[in-house]
Formats: C-alpha cells, structure tokens, sequence
C-alpha cells in the first residue's frame, strides 16, 4: 500500500475519532467525569480486540514476507547466473558480473548440476557467513508431518531478523526452478531484507489500525444505536423520575421493541406507574389525617355536649325515652371513645383487644338498634344465633366491626332501592371457635372492589365509599387471632367472622 494511501487512511480515522467524541450524549459526559462511559468502553474494547487478532496475523505474515522476499532473491540470482553462463566463451567481465550481482541484490551465486558445484558469480572479496538457510529442507519436512514444527521455526528466523546485528551475511539455499541444477545457493546482505520487512511491518500496521477503527466504529455506532443509547435513556428517566417521583408525566414511556430491551422499559413503566400511585395515595391519606387531626377536637366536644343532655333525659319518667336512653348514652360514649383513637389508625396500630366472655347476641341487637333496624316495609332484620351464645372478644371492638358490616349491608340495598330488603346475622360456635355470618340480599360486592376489598380508599364496593369500614374491620378481627372473608353467593354478600377462644 503506498506511503500516502495510509497516511490518507490514518487522518480519515482520526477525524472519525472527533466525531464520535463530539456525538456522546449530556449524560455519557457526566459518567466519564467519574470514569469513562459504555460508549468509550465500548469503543476501546473493539480496537484492542481488533488489534490483537491484527498482531495475530501480522506475525505469519511477516513470515511468509521474508521467505517470498528470498525466494524472489534466488529467482533473480537464477536469472543472474543463466545470463552469466551466456556469456561467448564463458569469460564473463568483471563490470558485467557486478552488474549482474547489483541487480539481484546478491554477493555470489552458486549453481549445483550433475554433483558439480560450480561458482557461478563470485563475490569481489571473501565474506564471513553469519548464518545459512536452506530452503531445501523446509521443503522437504513438509512430507513428514512436521508442519507445526516448521511454521515455527520460519515464524522465529523471521522476528530473529529485526534484533540480529547490523551487517550480518547470510547464505541462502534452494532449488533452482525449471530443472536448472540440483540447488541454488546465494550469499547476500541481511541489511536488506532487514528494512524490507520493517516497510512491510509498517504497512501491516498502518492497515490493522485503519480496519481497527473502521470495525471498531461501525460496531460503536451499531450497538451504540440498539443498547447504549437505550440503557442510557432508561438511566436518565430513573434520574429524572426519582427527583419527583410523584409526577406521573416522568414516568418512561416504553417503545414498541419486543426484545430485553422493550422488556425493561415495560416493566419500569409499570413499576414506576404502581410507585406513583402509592405516593399518590400516601399523599391523600396524610391530607386525610391532617384534615381528621383539625377536626377531631371540634367533634369530640360535640360528642361531649350531646352527651349532657343525653344524661338529662334520662331522668325523664317517659317510659319510650327510659328503654332508648341508656342505648343512646353508651353509643356516645363509644363515638367519644372513637373519636379520641380515630388517628391510631394512620398513624399506630389499634389497642391490643379487652377480651371478655360475653353474650353475643345483646350485642348484635345493640348494633341493630343503632342502624334503626328493622325498617318496616323494607327491610327486614334477623339474628338466627342461641341467646346462651358466649364469645371471647373485646366489646367495644367488635361492635364496630359487626357496626361497620351491617351498615355497608343497609346501604348496599339502600342504593338499589330494594323494598324487600333482608339483612341475617348468623352465629354458632364450633369448639373454641365462634362463626359469625353477616348477610344481605343486596347486589353483591362488584368484582373490580374483591381484587382490594381489605385495603382503605380502595375496597369500596358503592359509589363514594372510602372501604375504611371493611379495612378497620379486618384490622380488629386479626387482632382477636381471627380471620373475615367475602364468601361466594349467589345473590348479595355474605361475610364471614372466625373468632377463636384465647389460647384456642
């Protein structure tokens, strides 16, 4: 390859250099000034690669340079000698037999014919020999499986040139071409074939970095356009989403790419879409218990007065008001109670439960009472249980539980204006264990509510519902050591209460 071609060569790539250095992204900028970034890497990693497999084949290379470069000295001292023995009368003179020489880059030529060796053209004076090759018996261990053998030994008579000394004499042997004599033997000068291989060596090199750059660019810009530039994109919405990671417009929009890639966008973006929303309702509830917190003093003093004059009438001798007095007296008392505690449940958990053995069905009847229920004409309320019925639980707590079920019960049938409307509660016990079954002939829970039918401002099953009753409700029964589910039925809802003995 000409001198200026490769010079020409090298500048291009060096310009494609710059530009890949100008293209890199804000954020590959920022990752190099801690280290370099997937692109640099990526590009670096490709040249040394392409190098090393470049040096792989160098070295055979400049092997098979040196023995063409001798060979094509024995050929031209072939020549040398076939046209010295033209000569009329075979007296050859001194100016054409270094002439001759000259011009194959030789100092003497040797012919073998018929077990005659003869000196074709010999050297102006006697030179030492510092080293002999002979060809002849390269090509003669190629027979005898020797292959391997003998590529190295070429492979080190050739890199053994570059630190031989200066002004080393050598002697090379072959078989002439065209049947001319047995072998061919010449003596010349190392220095030669010494800076013949260096240019070779040179041209080798100048080509394996123009290929590197050029392979290492072109697979730069290749994977740097389907994984680099990706990765770096999801990187920089994962910055981005995390400064505000309540703004649902940082969350990553993926592409359609079906591979690993698409994979990690989609997967983000829901990740992202489900933290969001989590904040979001975190940030509702805080406002709740804000708002909760400003109120809670107001209402609790109104609790308070109502109660007075509660206590008033009660010393009235009405018979109506002496039966509903009492019943209305310890309803605000517990709605004091509640009031004081309402901000346990976003911020601790409830009062461990005051167990007692106690008769459940007063209780179901205090819970009826207090929703006004029956309703005549619309709906109707049973207790199917055995008055001696006794449950191990906490009073209080479980009147806001049986409280909170039977109300989404009376309301569910309330919002399909059902006339004939029914509300059971049914309990037994089973060993050391009491079942209570609240249930209604209502249109049932919708199936989009079961899927978060526990969890607060999730599981409301009617329009403008929080779903804090049931989320209180099934707080207050696991602490008992109990458990409440939403059992299958064909018509309304059904749910079930297990309440196990202490140590049952």
């Amino acid at each position: 390859m000409p001198r200026d071609s490769i010079d020409e060569a090298l500048a291009w790539s060096a310009r494609l250099w710059e530009r890949v250095k100008r293209i890199r992204s804000p954020l590959s900028a920022t990752a190099e000034r801690r280290g370099l970034g997937l692109s640099a890497k990526l590009l670096l990693l490709t040249i040394t690669f392409v190098m090393l497999a470049e040096v792989l084949i160098f070295v055979p290379s400049v092997a098979n340079f040196r023995i063409s470069w001798l060979n094509d000295r024995l050929t031209a001292a072939q020549l040398a000698a076939l046209a010295a023995e033209a000569v009329p009368g075979g007296v050859l003179p001194d100016q054409l037999r270094a002439e001759l020489l000259r011009t194959a880059q030789v100092r003497a030529v040797a012919l073998k014919r018929s077990n005659e060796r003869r000196l074709v053209l010999p050297a102006d004076a006697d030179s030492r020999i510092d080293d002999t090759f002979d060809f002849r018996a390269s090509a003669r261990s190629r027979g005898v499986g020797n292959e391997l053998a003998l590529r190295v030994k070429l492979i080190w008579d050739a890199l053994s040139v570059f630190w031989a000394q200066e002004g080393r004499i050598i002697r090379v042997i072959g078989e002439p071409g065209m049947g001319a004599g047995d072998f061919i033997e010449v003596v010349l000068p190392e220095a030669p074939l010494k800076l013949a291989m260096i240019r070779y060596g040179f041209n080798v090199l100048g080509l394996s970095v123009i290929i590197s750059v050029i392979t290492a660019a072109l697979v730069y810009f290749a994977l740097n356009g389907l994984l680099v530039q990706p990765m770096m994109r999801i990187a920089r919405n994962m910055l981005r989403f995390s400064q505000n990671p309540e703004d649902a417009s940082r969350i990553i929009v993926p592409t359609p790419r079906r591979d690993e890639i698409g994979t990690a966008e989609r997967e983000l973006a829901h990740m992202q879409g489900e933290l969001t929303q989590t904040l979001q309702q975190k940030s509702r509830l805080a406002a709740l218990g804000l708002a909760v917190s400003k109120i809670n003093h107001d209402l609790r003093n109104m609790l308070a007065n109502a109660q007075l004059i509660s206590d008033r009438l009660s010393s009235l001798p009405d018979p109506a008001v002496q039966r509903f007095a009492p019943k209305l007296i310890a309803s605000l008392g517990r709605a004091i109670n509640l009031a004081d505690s309402t901000l346990k449940f976003g911020r601790a958990e409830e009062a461990p439960p005051r167990r007692e053995l106690m008769p459940l069905r007063p209780l179901v009847e205090e819970v009826g009472d207090g929703l006004g229920l029956p309703r005549e004409g619309s709906i109707d309320w049973t207790i199917a249980m055995d008055a001696a019925l006794r449950v191990d639980a906490d009073r209080d707590q479980l009147f806001r539980v049986l409280s909170n079920l039977t109300r989404n019960a009376l309301q569910a049938i309330e919002q399909q204006d059902n006339m004939g409307g029914h509300i059971r509660v049914v309990a037994l016990r089973d060993g050391k264990r009491v079942t209570i079954e609240v249930s209604d002939n209502g249109p049932g829970v919708p199936e989009k509510a079961r899927t978060h039918l526990f969890q607060a401002f999730q599981g409301s099953a009617r329009k403008g519902g929080t779903g804090l009753g049931l989320a209180v409700a099934q707080e207050l029964v696991n602490a008992h050591g109990g458990t409440i589910r939403l059992r299958d039925t064909a018509k309304g809802a059904t749910f079930e209460l297990e309440i196990p003995d202490r140590g049952g």
